[in-house]
């Protein structure tokens, strides 16, 4: 029998429902899906009690395969190396926490990084398995990240993002643009571009939109206000480099970084979530919050 299932207190599981296949075991199906894993370390997982049924109980690495079963699975990374930066909690109560993250720290796990996510170091933390960002910022920008904390009242905070009924304010260090009108409103159309994980502008219907202000005018580099009413991936980046202006230190806009290259924490993406702004959906009070971090304003 497996040990006991990984305490949902410090983790959260992921979901993958079985597909068709002529499989004897769930672990033959795994190990074949995720060829990557290893059939040796998914075993393992077994063992240890980190696949689990949708009831949230282990199973065992003989469990018969069935099309369509749904199966919980941990997430592990081998050597998962970390990361020196610190969040900070600015406020928590029955419904919210809002967070300040640094530079370079993914909100949620994904590739490389599991433990090493705001997400993660939150749970463990504040001992709260409910929590769920309502929102994402990239691993590169720091700022603001808001949380549910209570399942019973995620659905109203979840819709103010849709919806459009938050004010969300960024900030950014760029280069001068002398020739531009501002405030200046930038609308275009955002797809995926190559690599897989960048964006670019491509013609066609616009489906983003970002108001830019001059926060400060001097010299070569400017600092920004950015207000983004869509949310597209990267879509402040990909703006603020279609304008001729790509935000100071960016790894990937307008040309990416050799694949494997660390980290330089002293010269982080210069683009910052500054503040959240919006009516409570559970009573209407006008709640505001602004990030402690900064940028490296000339």
């Amino acid at each position: 029998m497996p040990a006991s299932p990984f305490d949902p207190s410090l983790s959260q599981a992921s979901t993958l429902c079985l597909p068709v296949g002529c499989w004897a075991t769930v672990l033959d199906c795994l190990a074949d899906h995720f060829p990557a894993v290893g059939r040796a370390q998914w075993a393992d997982r077994f063992a240890r009690g980190r696949v689990l049924d949708a009831q949230g109980q282990p199973l065992g690495s003989e469990q018969p395969y069935r099309a369509g079963l749904r199966v919980h699975y941990y997430r592990e990374v081998p050597v998962e190396r970390p990361i020196p930066v610190q969040e900070r909690v600015l406020f928590e109560d029955e419904h919210l926490l809002i967070a300040d993250k640094p530079h370079f720290l993914p909100v949620t796990p994904a590739g490389e990084f599991v433990e090493q996510t705001l997400l993660r170091r939150l749970i463990r933390s504040t001992g709260n398995a409910h929590l769920v960002p309502l929102h994402r910022i990239d691993r590169h920008t720091a700022g603001l990240v808001m949380f549910s904390t209570n399942p019973a009242t995620r659905g109203p905070y979840q819709q103010l993002f849709p919806t459009r009924r938050i004010e969300k304010t960024y900030e950014a260090v760029a280069s001068a643009l002398p020739h531009l009108a501002f405030p200046h409103v930038r609308r275009s159309r955002i797809a995926r571009g190559e690599p897989f994980f960048c964006m670019r502008e491509v013609d066609g219907e616009p489906n983003s939109e970002t108001r830019i202000e001059v926060a400060s005018a001097q010299g070569a580099v400017w600092h920004y206000r950015l207000f983004p009413v869509t949310g597209r991936t990267h879509q402040l980046r990909v703006h603020m480099a279609g304008l001729g202006a790509p935000i100071c230190n960016d790894p990937f806009y307008p040309s990416t970084a050799p694949a494997g290259e660390p980290d330089n924490l002293a010269r982080p993406l210069q683009l910052l979530a500054r503040a959240l702004a919006f009516n409570d959906p559970l009573t209407g009070e006008a709640r505001s919050f602004q990030s402690q971090l900064g940028l490296q304003v000339p």
